[in-house]
Formats: structure tokens, sequence, C-alpha cells
């Protein structure tokens, strides 16, 4: 079958696509990616047999994607696009990332008599609830978050497939009047094959926390911080590494001001894969301190997979897939959401080996990894 994914923002990377993309091709699928780009990268290029194909995007029409529900514009661009991609190609599968562009992919699917899956990495009316973006007096006007959940329940209905994360975003869409039948669990587990193991021990002198990911409010690093303040003490050698960007590092290099935490945080910046894993490696702890919302309530982070993977004792929040999988894998603990209390309490039993969480890399190798995931995905297509 000749696919057609679509993914509104750069690629690569973007490790989910990268991983659906091989998995159908080494099922005899040829997968074509459409994409944007602001960085002069190439109109068309082959990348792990992977045919990419690009469009300029301005800054202004970058924007306009956030009030593309009341302003048509982004969509009217993404459409030209797609649709001359299908007159060039003889595409039979139209593959949505997210659900913004679901509405150009339905369009293009009832013109050209092509089957649509759309791919649900977020609950994105959740995470439009909790961005900065749209929660300003204009964001909320231009990208009113009751539209989202309209257009999310009316847009899903002309999927021929629908594929989800996690089974609570399987429950929440089923709860939104979609057949069960044609939702699917394609998870954010790890694709073993891509993932170096670094074998570099965590420093002696320090107990190192460890975060890769977002920089964002609602990823709770906050919360962190402020547990750290009240941990360190009891772990005099206490410390917290950040790996990631966002939004919200400034405000949390404030906080480290505030709490004159400078000599115990540590800002790694954006990392590669392969840099992510050496860090990880040389941490005590990993942390997945989500807030937890409705969006967290039914997503999980690909990190919780590399962190099993890496047998590192995880510190989590109580978002629901994660609290379920941590409980489960015995890979963690789980601390209450925003609760700095709580956190600290958690560190302080860990550092002092209060409590032990044993290996959990058999987990990810026999259960959550991207092998049995791929084979879902395939079987779609099937």
């Amino acid at each position: 079958m000749k696919i057609l994914m679509v993914l509104d923002h750069e690629f690569p990377t973007d490790v989910r696509v990268e991983n659906e993309a091989t998995a159908l091709i080494a099922a005899g699928h040829e997968v074509h990616i459409a994409c944007y780009t602001q960085k002069e990268k190439p109109a068309n290029e082959v990348f792990k047999s992977i045919q990419i194909h690009r469009v300029e995007i301005s800054n202004l029409m970058y924007k306009l994607s956030a009030a593309a529900l009341t302003l048509p514009f982004y969509f009217r661009f993404w459409f030209k696009f797609l649709d001359a991609l299908f007159k060039k190609h003889d595409f039979e599968a139209v593959h949505i990332h997210d659900l913004p562009l679901s509405k150009v992919g339905s369009r293009i699917s009832k013109k050209y008599g092509v089957k649509l899956i759309i791919d649900l990495h977020e609950n994105w009316p959740a995470l439009l609830s909790v961005s900065t973006h749209t929660s300003t007096l204009i964001g909320r006007m231009v990208s009113p978050n009751f539209l989202w959940v309209a257009y999310e329940r009316r847009i899903l209905k002309r999927a021929n497939a629908i594929i989800v994360v996690v089974d609570e975003a399987k429950e929440r869409i089923s709860a939104l009047g979609i057949n069960k039948d044609k939702i699917f669990v394609v998870s954010n587990t790890l694709n073993m094959s891509e993932f170096d193991v670094d074998t570099e021990k965590p420093d002696s002198n320090h107990f190192t926390l460890y975060y890769a990911g977002g920089i964002n409010f609602h990823r709770g690093l906050q919360t962190v911080i402020e547990a750290v303040e009240l941990a360190k003490d009891k772990v005099p050698n206490l410390r917290f590494h950040i790996a990631g960007f966002g939004s919200y590092r400034c405000n949390l290099e404030e906080l480290v001001k505030k709490l004159d935490l400078a000599d115990r945080i540590v800002f790694l910046g954006y990392l590669t894969l392969k840099d992510v894993a050496r860090n990880l490696s040389q941490a005590n702890v990993a942390l997945i301190p989500h807030l937890k919302t409705p969006h967290t309530d039914s997503t999980i982070p690909h990190k919780l997979f590399q962190y099993m993977y890496i047998n590192k004792p995880i510190i989590a929040s109580n978002c629901a897939p994660i609290e379920r999988i941590v409980n489960e894998t015995n890979s963690g603990v789980i601390f209450k959401s925003g609760d700095a209390n709580d956190l600290a309490k958690n560190i302080v039993q860990l550092a002092t080996k209060s409590i032990e969480v044993p290996s959990a890399r058999h987990w990810v190798e026999e259960k959550y990894c991207w092998d049995n995931d791929s084979k879902v995905l395939v079987e779609i297509y099937s």
C-alpha cells in the first residue's frame, strides 16, 4: 500500500513517526511523509527509506495554526500542499498525525477515495486547555476550547481507523460515540534497536535526579525544584538535571534563583537521543512529574520506557496511565501531582535506600516494546 503520512512540524526527528513509518516499510508498504520546514531543508529527501516531501511555511502561517478553527488559512495552506502531492502520486491512504490536520485529511480522503487514518498522539483539546498560548485572552478568542472539543467528536467519526497511545485514550475516544472496533492502541513504547544504552554509572559524589522532555508548566518541573529545596538537608548531595527545552524554562530559572538552588539544578538544554541515554545512565533516579490533567490522564510519555529499559528507579506523578504501568511493573514510586512534600518524601526514601526498586528492563523487552506495538500498526493496514 502507498501511504502518505502528514505531520505538521519538522521531520526528522519525531521518534514515534519514524518508528511507525519504518515499521510499515518493513512490512512491504511504501511510506511518504508530508511536513513543513522553517529550516530551509530540501523539498524532497529520502530518510531511512521514507520519502519526505516538505513545504516551506512562513512564520505568520505557522502562528495561524493556533487559530485554524476560526481562521481557515492554515487548513487551506495544507490542503493545497496535499492536493498537489495526491495529483503526483497514487496514494491509497492518508495517515494524519494528531488532531489538527484531520479535517484536511478528511477532505483529501473524500476527494480521492482513499482510507483515512487519524493518529492521536495527544488528547488535543485537553492539551490546549493547559497550554500557555491558548490561556491568554487572545488565545481563548481565536482558539476556544469548546470548538476543538466539537471538532474532535465530529472529525473522528469520518476516520477508517483511529490510533491512540494508551488504553485510557481508547476509552475516552469510545465515550465520544466512536465505535471501539476502529480504535487501536499503538503505544509510545521503546524501539530497542534505535536506543543506545550507555554503560556509564552515576557519580558517587551526588544523588542525581533526571528529567528529559518538554519544559512547560504542565510538566510539573516546578514541583521538583520545590521538592529539592525540601529534601536537600536530608540528602546533602542532591542535584537535579533537566534535559530539554520549552517556554517555561525562564520561570524555572527564576524559581531556582529564588530558592538559592543554582548549585543543585542544572539545565542541560536540547540533547540528542544518544546524549539523553548517556545522561540518564549517570542519574540515580528518573522523573516524570507531570501535572495530573485530562491530558496527562490519557497519554503516555516515551521516556517512561527509556527509564525502565535502563533500569532507573522512577518517581512519577499519579497520572492514570503512568501510575498504572509503574505499579504494574514495580518500576518506581508514585507521588501526588503537584505535591512537593510528597515528592520530597519519595526522593529521601530512594536516596537513603529505605525503599528499593527492582529491575524493570525485562518488562520493556517482553511487553512494553515497539516490536509488539508495531505489529498492531501493521495489522491495521493489513
